[in-house]
């Protein structure tokens, strides 16, 4: 009899996998010992045929001293296309920039992830560019382009929804489920085949989720229908079955400091399979026993995530800085270069704190991000001139970030000695 029963159970449960859309295996079964990065992938250029204008450059599309956004200039001298701003560089020529909406630009990125053996990135997914089918349609364009790269360099791809844009009523997280379905229907985020490069964990496709529990948000987490979020990505009978990762704040733990005090929140955290704290501005070099600090936050949050069966991966940035944002978008001037990068040492201090605290992966924040000074791609030493202020990489190499994120990932596998000094570089 009991047979019979186990037979019946299978017989009922194999049309709900068999519905799923995904496929069983990828190349990256598990986030565990990966180096992943966030991907922006929000730079547009005058003439590229996005018809953004200088969209995350600056305002109202002027690239110049008063309207300028980023405050690191990248290192364009790789790219197949770029497009001339009226800043001029030192040598008096035409300062160039790059189009993230153009393919061979992705092509680049993804090959130097590879060539610096960097794991791959989660592609940011902003609710307010899908709330609608025509928003999908042209936040898929990037992402097209990714799916290319990932396999022709295989380097891991995820997916990774900021709430940020969620309205204070009448909206909820029911955008975000239609995206996935399209994603999983139209672009086959999920069913690439043999060489599938879309992360999974747990042998489950990872959905990062990005925005719960933040003071400043102005949407209520009680009332945007995550739980419904997150069961449909977890057990829809065709478009679930995945993982979900949360970034919440750095106090999550707490529920202080940066984090909204509602249990809820931790409540979230236990429905899904990993969380990653938002780390960026909350520590600084400047500070004596920074290191100390750091170390035993990470410790205890994973001591916490143990407890509460849920992983852990923390979030590392090289430095910040949002001196031209600041000046142009938020009516004052925060320091230029307010958390310094120290040549890398900042970075590398971090790295070296999660993998001695026991992380068994890492999130960079970000792979592009000039606008708060957080890219690890390759930037100019050299930025051009204006009546405006730029950070460089203080004489480093241009893909000095790129092989220290790489070194990362060779010391997180135990391939390279852990040293808490930045490793040498041939």
């Amino acid at each position: 009899m009991a047979k019979f029963y186990v037979f019946v159970l299978l017989i009922l449960s194999f049309p709900v996998f068999a519905q799923r859309k995904h496929s069983k295996t990828s190349m990256f079964p598990s986030y565990n010992g990966l180096v992943m990065a966030g991907y922006q992938g929000w730079f547009r250029g005058v003439g590229d045929g996005a018809g953004e204008g200088w969209g995350h450059y600056a305002s109202a599309s002027k690239v110049d001293s008063n309207h300028i956004h980023i405050d690191l200039w990248p290192d364009v001298s790789e790219y197949e296309k770029t497009y001339p701003t009226a800043i001029k560089n030192t040598d008096g020529t035409p300062a160039s920039l790059f189009s993230s909406w153009d393919e061979s630009t992705t092509d680049l990125h993804f090959k130097w992830m590879k060539e610096y053996g960097i794991d791959g990135v989660f592609m940011q997914r902003f609710f307010g560019s899908i709330r609608t089918p025509q928003g999908r349609k042209k936040a898929n364009v990037i992402l097209r382009h990714a799916l290319v790269a990932s396999k022709k360099y295989d380097r891991a791809i995820a997916i990774m929804y900021d709430l940020s844009g969620i309205k204070a009523n009448g909206e909820d997280c029911s955008a975000i489920i239609e995206d996935w379905k399209q994603l999983v229907d139209s672009l086959k985020i999920t069913s690439q085949g043999n060489n599938q490069t879309y992360l999974y964990h747990h042998q489950k496709p990872l959905v990062a989720i990005w925005g719960l529990g933040f003071p400043d948000r102005l949407y209520n987490i009680r009332n945007i229908g995550i739980e419904k979020l997150i069961d449909f990505l977890k057990n829809d009978p065709k478009y679930g079955g995945c993982a979900v990762l949360l970034g919440v704040p750095t106090y999550f733990r707490d529920l202080n400091v940066d984090c909204l005090p509602d249990p809820y929140l931790h409540k979230l955290i236990r429905s899904v399979d990993i969380v990653m704290p938002w780390m960026v501005q909350r520590f600084t070099p400047l500070l004596q026993a920074e290191n100390e600090r750091y170390f035993a936050d990470v410790k205890a949050d994973i001591a916490w995530c143990k407890a509460n069966k849920v992983d852990y991966v923390p979030c590392i940035y090289p430095g910040f800085s949002w001196y031209n944002l600041g000046k142009t978008e938020f009516g004052g001037a925060p320091p230029l270069g307010q958390i310094p990068r120290q040549k890398g040492k900042f970075y590398w201090n971090q790295i070296s704190m999660d993998i001695k605290a026991g992380a068994s992966m890492l999130y960079v924040a970000m792979f592009d991000e000039m606008d708060e000074g957080t890219a690890i791609f390759k930037c100019t030493n050299n930025p051009p001139l204006g009546n405006f202020k730029l950070l460089d990489y203080e004489g480093m190499p241009t893909d000095h970030y790129l092989w220290l994120t790489g070194q990362a990932g060779e010391m997180l596998r135990g391939k390279l000695p852990f040293t808490t000094q930045i490793p040498l570089r041939n």
